[in-house]
């Protein structure tokens, strides 16, 4: 057995992706606390600080699995997330796509589809039968959409029972950067990583009316998070002022930026020709500098289904 205490430090000095090897612990289901440290399986006791180090190390490693289990034989399908918007599209030289951060985010997750046309209308009441509810054949009422909480929340059975890694769940939510005339998606964080039980996707009328989910439009989109993450952040607030090398780089950005929609008001022919700065599209800045973790474009993997 191996044993030791790691003594208290500032979490800011730990670096997660270098202290903490993959699979180094292993056993880290068995986590119990004693005296402001923590046991991990093997009588290994562990600063607050350093678990924390460990569990965001191992959320980057098993970020990797999605496993849908299909409760009947047939359901709704699931494709990655698809970049391209009519509303974006429909825009004056198509300019949304040169917003990369909706794009990205865009594909950023997986679609879950209706297999069939789903029409609610709902008379702004509070009960259950307020909502009419028809779905097209062979789905049922219940089995696809159905009024479960009444107050005009509509919502829908996603047919999966789903599983990800440890400290790993999904979040569940509307498809990214595509509005709903008369309804509004509720967003929900579900620990999937343990949960023998299925979850719901569910909207909320925003005014008495009818809406309609033709068939292929997607319903749910679901995006995988570590949902423990964010309690070992600790915002700050810095004055620019105080982070010269921030605030120089800032200025030479806006600087240039004023510059250009002064020479494109102007109708300056070189900087009509170049329409627009690439420098986020890019990933780098002004001077030069390119990002080691910048993408313009992510591809994500549809499901396969497997035999067990």
């Amino acid at each position: 057995m191996v044993s030791g205490r790691i003594s208290r430090f500032p979490a800011s000095h730990v670096n997660p992706a270098t202290c903490v090897p993959p699979g180094s612990f292993p056993e880290l289901d068995r986590v119990t606390q004693s005296s402001n440290k923590f046991e991990v399986g093997v009588g290994i006791l562990l600063s607050p600080e350093y678990l924390t180090a460990i569990l965001i190390r191992i959320s980057e490693t098993q970020l990797r699995q999605l496993t849908c289990y299909q409760i009947h034989s047939v359901a709704p399908r699931i494709v990655p997330g698809r970049s391209d918007r009519v509303w974006m599209d429909e825009t004056r030289q198509r300019y949304a796509y040169r917003c990369l951060p909706l794009t990205i985010a865009n594909s950023m997750g997986w679609e879950v589809l209706s297999p069939v046309g789903v029409r609610a209308e709902w008379n702004g009441g509070v009960e259950l039968e307020d909502i009419k509810i028809e779905v097209d054949a062979p789905w049922n009422e219940g089995r696809l959409a159905s009024s479960h909480f009444g107050h005009g929340i509509l919502t829908f059975n996603l047919g999966y029972l789903f599983r990800t890694e440890p400290g790993v769940g999904i979040w569940a939510r509307g498809i990214p950067n595509l509005a709903k005339d008369g309804i509004a998606p509720l967003d929900g964080i579900i620990e999937t990583d343990w949960m023998p039980f299925t979850f719901t996707m569910n909207w909320q009328f925003t005014r008495p009316g009818v809406v309609e989910f033709k068939k292929e439009e997607p319903f749910c989109f679901i995006t995988l998070i570590g949902y423990r993450l964010l309690e070992a952040v600790d915002p700050e607030i810095i004055m620019l002022e105080n982070a010269p090398d921030i605030r120089d780089q800032f200025q030479e950005v806006r600087n240039s930026r004023l510059k250009f929609n002064e020479n494109l008001k102007e109708g300056n022919a070189e900087t009509v020709k170049e329409g627009w700065q690439k420098w986020y599209y890019r990933g780098a800045t002004p001077a030069g500098d390119v990002s080691p973790h910048h993408t313009s474009k992510i591809k994500l993997r549809a499901p396969k289904f497997r035999d067990e």
